[in-house]
């Protein structure tokens, strides 16, 4: 037996992975937050259609995503279990199944306008939110390539070059939306369409700088040879076996949520202002929570790949407190704070609008009773994706989304209830999700899970290279 060479987790380790992955995913909020600031001067259609047509591109990117973002668990038990040479391998499967989906995301973009058709959205709505949609859609190629390249650097738990890259691509992301949002001198103004292709520029120098640093990497340069590019049939359906019940989770779950808010959207324009400017404000609250979902991921999956229970079961702990700690910031600022963060996104507004303003601050305030759900909830789900526990997750997830989706169809179609009322059961279901996560991570039934070796597969370790044996 080869000594253990990943270290016990520590609070101190989980912040050196979890810290730049929260920061990368601040600075993803930032760049909408900002995307949708600059929109909200065009009118308030204008933030809504950017909101749902923004959200619609991730849920049809989501599966994909999904599946090729699980090389972050794939590269980090084998980085656990002192396998580097398929480390390489499994990237390099996430980046052609990157190229290999992308055609499938450009047959999607005409069929989906029929959803919002279906929603009940006005004409004004659709065209704004449908343009939105498409040119993210176009875009989504370099979004998927640098979600496997990062992947790799998670996996092997340096997620300081993530961070730098991420906040490169924010850098060029604002002003450029800016600049193509406004015009200026020969550039003309584009709107929505300019915001889309500001982001999708964002997301181009993000996967460019994440490529040069994976090509240039101590591991790869000390173990790169010919066949790390080629197809390997073994891991690739290993990527696919384990990835796509995480892939289709977030698929089906961010559908449901997008039904949701299409749902909500569909009840008049200023409840779908009210909820953009909510869930803007939420994303400060539950995307860097993301971040630390992530991490515990990475770190969770190293454990295991270096069978360390206790050490997957405290790394798990000390996320959960961080998260903790986080979510209760977030509360005293939505409980306190929420008319004056409101009143950035609607003092543009007149008095017609007051409704608008008031539904929006009671939303907010609301929002921060489910901060430590999202907290509980990723910090549990990330550690049963790092073990390989990712088929109940998807089961009970997915369920649970769904039941949310059809509670609201009947809360808003047939009821013909407030927002407000929504809006708690919305918070409710957020609630009971993140006592599930926690319950099943209790039960113990991930130790029991083997990522890197199965039955009828064994793997062993020579010179760093992958020999496959079948029984």
């Amino acid at each position: 037996m080869k000594e253990n060479h990943i270290p016990e987790p520590t609070l101190r380790l989980l912040l050196k992975v979890a810290l730049p992955m929260i920061i990368s995913q601040a600075s993803e909020t930032i760049m909408m937050f900002a995307d949708r600031l600059f929109l909200a001067q065009l009118g308030k259609n204008y933030i809504s259609a950017a909101m749902s047509g923004g959200l619609t591109a991730f849920t049809f990117s989501s599966l994909f995503i999904g599946v090729i973002s699980y090389v972050n668990a794939l590269v980090g038990q084998f980085y656990g279990a002192n396998k580097k040479t398929q480390c390489l391998q499994s990237t390099t499967q996430s980046i052609y199944l990157a190229i290999m989906v992308f055609p499938i995301i450009l047959l999607l973009i005409p069929v989906v306008k029929y959803i919002f058709i279906l929603a009940g959205h006005t004409q004004n709505q659709i065209n704004l939110e449908y343009t939105y949609f498409a040119f993210l859609m176009i875009g989504a190629l370099p979004l998927l390539i640098r979600n496997a390249l990062a992947g790799f650097f998670l996996g092997i738990g340096e997620t300081k070059m993530v961070m730098i890259a991420n906040g490169i691509g924010m850098c060029i992301n604002i002003p450029l939306n800016y600049l193509l949002i406004y015009g200026y001198g020969p550039v003309p103004a584009m709107g929505l369409r300019g915001a889309a292709i500001g982001t999708i520029g964002g997301s181009f120098a993000i996967a460019i700088i994440l490529f040069f640093a994976y090509i240039r990497h101590k591991l790869y340069r000390t173990n790169h040879e010919l066949k790390i590019w080629k197809l390997n049939s073994v891991l690739m359906k290993r990527l696919l076996r384990y990835g796509l019940p995480s892939g289709g989770e977030m698929f089906f779950n961010t559908f449901a949520f997008n039904i949701f808010l299409q749902l909500m959207h569909s009840m008049s324009e200023d409840v779908a202002a009210a909820v953009t400017i909510t869930f803007n404000y939420d994303m400060l609250a539950f995307i860097p929570m993301i971040g630390l979902g992530v991490a515990v991921t990475a770190v969770t999956a190293q454990q295991k790949g270096a069978n360390n229970i206790a050490g997957v079961k405290r790394a798990t702990y000390l996320a959960l407190q961080t998260g903790f700690c986080y979510a209760f910031i977030m509360m005293i600022l939505f409980i306190f704070g929420a008319g004056h963060l409101v009143q950035l996104f609607t003092g543009g507004l007149g008095s017609q609008d007051d409704y608008l303003t008031t539904l929006a601050i009671w939303m907010l305030r609301l929002a921060s009773i489910y901060t430590l759900a999202d907290a509980t909830q990723l910090v549990f789900a990330g550690a049963l994706r790092g073990t390989g526990d990712t088929k109940w997750a998807m089961y009970i997830s997915t369920a649970l989304h769904w039941v949310m989706a059809s509670g609201t169809f009947i809360l808003i179609k047939i009821l013909k209830v407030s927002p407000l009322i929504v809006w708690i059961y919305f918070i409710g279901f957020l609630v009971i999700l993140g006592i599930s996560m926690m319950v099943r991570f209790f039960s113990g039934k991930w130790q029991y899970i083997n990522l890197i070796s199965e039955p009828g597969i064994s793997f062993h370790l020579e010179s760093d290279h992958l020999h496959i044996q079948d029984y």
